[in-house]
């Protein structure tokens, strides 16, 4: 009995990691009562997880913005100023001086701004591929946030149900070792009386029973504490607050069970991994062809402001003489750039194939092996719905046989021997029919997620 109750405990907490949908309430002590759904949503608000999951949506998100930003003209200015000679137009004029120097003493200043715009017209799909890929980058983050979520929920709904189970079994002790206290009780005043049908070693064994179930009960405390502590963890609160569950009681759900088939065909619409890798194939296959667009020129249009000016310097106006240090011109033109290189650009473009592949047997796999979790969930679920009516009928008849033993014992015509192995059996089927519940929440649960359903859709 020790090691049945040992490790249906264990599992309770360990997995710990009815569902309530009634609003979170303030118990008059000031303790924090919640359903099911609302430590959900506490806990999706105070995931960590998706907060990073929501950073790295807005990185994307920047991605975009920049890919979007190079259809718009970028405009380049630079602006210097510094010393210059002097001169004078006399000096070219009517012939060019060629004994003219510069000296120290006939340096005067100088400033300049020169602007280029360059606004791209047809890039070949560098630019709009790079925007697809950052489009769709977007949906897969969306749904890698979504699969925390997910998660979560799942984590919150095992230690749900887990601190649920650790608080069964502890009641299943507590009642175990209600009828040994009573038998005991009655043992120990058929003894006192001079009855024949006891004697101490009877009382021995009751005693040395009943402290195991102490030990037990002790163990079952401990569980509904570490659950309790790990529900609090998850829920982002403090060891110290207050809080409590709003179900009472482990029970079956009566909701009926879609097919196999039907939760299916539900993750193909809803799983966000499926989600994930489809969008991932359509941002790799855009970086692919924004790779190859740099085989091909860059169509754009450019433009030239450039201005200067200096002190004491005469201004020339020649177009066949550009003095760098007093003008102002400008222009506009149809230009072209190309860039080439001898196997980068291939190399560039191998890469990120390869990574279009590589999505491309990761969807292969999924195809393969979530029909196979699936699989094993639902059938599961079947199994621990087959054991709860087994052990509910189990525990039925222990309970029988325990009562019957304990009213054989009050009236001295049955053993103690008898009260132990029936309160056993009792407890132990008792127990299994509550890890059957418990098995088959936790593997609906495993469903709930395994098709994609949304946190709050699945916790009823």
């Amino acid at each position: 009995m020790k090691s049945l109750f040992t490790s249906f405990l264990i599992a309770g907490v360990l997995l710990a990691p009815l569902s309530s949908s009634h609003a979170a309430e303030e118990a008059p002590q000031g303790k924090l009562v919640l359903g099911l759904n609302d430590c959900i949503r506490m806990a999706l608000k105070a995931a960590p997880e998706l907060g990073e999951a929501q950073a790295d949506i807005e990185q994307t998100a920047s991605k975009l913005d920049e890919a979007k930003s190079y259809r718009y003209p970028q405009i380049e200015v630079m602006s210097l100023f510094g010393p210059a000679p002097q001169a004078r137009a006399q000096d070219i004029t009517p012939i060019i001086a060629t004994d003219r120097s510069t000296r120290f003493s006939k340096l005067t200043w100088f400033t300049s701004a020169d602007a280029t715009l360059i606004q791209p017209l047809y890039t070949f799909g560098k630019i709009s591929e790079n925007m697809k890929a950052a489009t769709h980058g977007i949906e897969v983050d969306r749904s890698r946030k979504e699969q925390r979520a997910n998660e979560i929920a799942l984590k919150v709904r095992e230690y749900y149900y887990g601190l649920m189970l650790a608080r069964e079994l502890k009641e299943v002790v507590l009642e175990v070792q209600e009828d040994l206290a009573a038998a005991r009780k009655k043992a120990q005043k058929l003894l006192d009386d001079g009855s024949e049908s006891v004697d101490q070693i009877d009382i021995y064994k009751l005693d040395a029973f009943s402290g195991e179930v102490a030990k037990l009960l002790e163990e079952a405390q401990k569980g509904e504490k570490l659950a309790l502590a790990a529900l609090k963890t998850r829920l982002g609160l403090s060891a110290i607050t207050p809080l409590d569950i709003g179900s009472e009681r482990l029970t079956m759900d009566e909701e009926a069970v879609p097919s196999y088939d039907a939760f299916v065909d539900k993750a193909r619409l809803r799983r966000p991994e499926f989600r994930q890798i489809a969008e991932g194939i359509k941002a790799r296959a855009a970086l692919v062809e924004a790779a190859k667009a740099n085989y091909y020129p860059d169509v754009f249009l450019g433009g030239l402001v450039s201005w200067a000016y200096a002190d004491d310097r005469d201004r020339i106006n020649n177009p066949y003489i550009t003095d760098q240090y007093k003008h102002f011109y400008g222009g506009a033109a149809l230009g072209l750039r190309w860039k080439l290189d001898f196997g980068i650009t291939g190399a560039k473009v191998a890469g990120e194939q390869a990574q279009y592949n590589r999505l491309l047997s990761t969807k292969e796999f999924a195809d393969a092996n979530i029909p196979l979790q699936i699989k094993k969930f639902y059938l599961d679920l079947k199994e621990a719905e087959q054991s709860v009516t087994a052990t509910q009928s189990a525990y039925s008849n222990g309970k029988k046989w325990a009562v019957a033993a304990l009213a054989n014992f009050d009236f001295g015509v049955g053993p103690a021997k008898e009260i132990f192995d029936a309160l056993q059996a009792y407890a132990r089927m008792r127990a299994a029919y509550f890890q059957s519940i418990y098995n088959y929440k936790i593997a609906r649960a495993n469903l709930d997620y395994a098709v994609g359903e949304a946190p709050l859709d699945g916790a009823k």
